[in-house]
């Protein structure tokens, strides 16, 4: 083979490595830090880029995602004493790939200590039964703190949330038999609110049924009063015209006086003579005259008839 050959051949590998050696392709939602000669550069956003040979180089290459990382569960000491473990999720987003890339070395690591001793301290503030209670305001401040800290890193912190919190064995049943406690408590006070209604609710039945039996009463007394009204009302009329009519006859009728003496004498002398037989011993008027003139009278008229 020709020396000519092997140079062209030798040259043409050189230019394509190097090549591809310089050439850069940066994906979407990244940035690539570019050092020339160990200094920084110029920062590479998405697309083709062609680089010095021998000159510059890619040093670190930056994703402009939002990151979710894991923080280990780590040992907090409430308040009141108590050890739980509490472990979360941080996340993170680079807002300056170059401050990322210079102001600290490993931006991940140390957001995540940082959570993790934020998370001590805050957890160091309550007691075991407030950790339940406020956990949003535990994320917004771990949130806060570390957001605060990795400003100068080129880093923003999105949010932190508390995956879980694990109290002792000897605690969790602890607070499972003061849960079954409460729950037995509340079905407890649930039973006699209902069966203090059920009380109440039947008293106010008897309480109306007493009411209306009452009023019952009462309209049927009313009734037969009236209707007894009614009927001595009815009788006494009659009788008044009854005795009306009598009286008439009686005064426009020819001998009516007379008959009504004779009617009375005969009824007179008929109980006069009842008396007589039903008992031995027999009591006379004080003025027998007045028996004879009697029958003086009934004689009279009978002859007059």
């Amino acid at each position: 083979m020709p020396l000519s050959l092997i140079i062209v051949i030798v040259l043409a590998v050189a230019v394509v490595v190097t090549l591809f050696k310089t050439a850069v392709i940066v994906p979407q939602r990244s940035a690539f830090i570019v050092e020339r000669l160990g200094r920084y550069s110029c920062t590479l956003e998405a697309g083709f880029h062609i680089l010095l040979p021998f000159v510059d180089r890619v040093a670190y290459r930056r994703t402009l995602k939002e990151i979710p990382i894991d923080v280990p569960p780590q040992q907090c000491i409430t308040k009141d004493n108590i050890t739980v473990d509490v472990d979360g999720i941080l996340y993170l987003q680079v807002m300056d790939p170059v401050k990322a890339s210079y102001g600290i070395d490993n931006y991940l690591m140390a957001s995540v200590q940082l959570a993790q001793t934020t998370m001590r301290s805050e957890i160091g503030k309550l007691d075991l039964d407030a950790i339940f209670e406020v956990r949003e305001s535990i994320n917004a401040a771990i949130c806060g703190a570390v957001d605060k800290a990795s400003d100068p890193w080129g880093v923003k912190v999105t949010r932190y949330e508390i995956k879980s919190i694990t109290p002792p064995q000897s605690i969790r049943d602890a607070m499972e038999k003061q849960m079954r406690a409460e729950r037995e408590k509340r079905a407890m006070i649930a039973e006699s609110e209902g069966e203090r209604q059920a009380q109440i609710n039947r008293a106010d039945g008897a309480k109306q049924e007493a009411i209306a039996q009452s009023e019952g009463e009462k309209m049927r007394r009313i009734n037969e009063a009236e209707g007894r009204a009614q009927e001595i009302r009815l009788v006494a009329e009659a009788t008044a015209l009854g005795l009306r009519e009598i009286a008439t006859a009686i005064a426009t009728t020819e001998g009516g006086a007379d008959a009504v003496n004779l009617r009375l004498a005969e009824q007179y002398l008929a109980e006069f003579g009842k008396l007589a037989k039903e008992g031995t011993t027999m009591i006379l008027p004080s003025n027998l005259t007045d028996i004879a003139s009697v029958i003086k009278v009934a004689t009279s008229v009978a002859q007059k008839k």
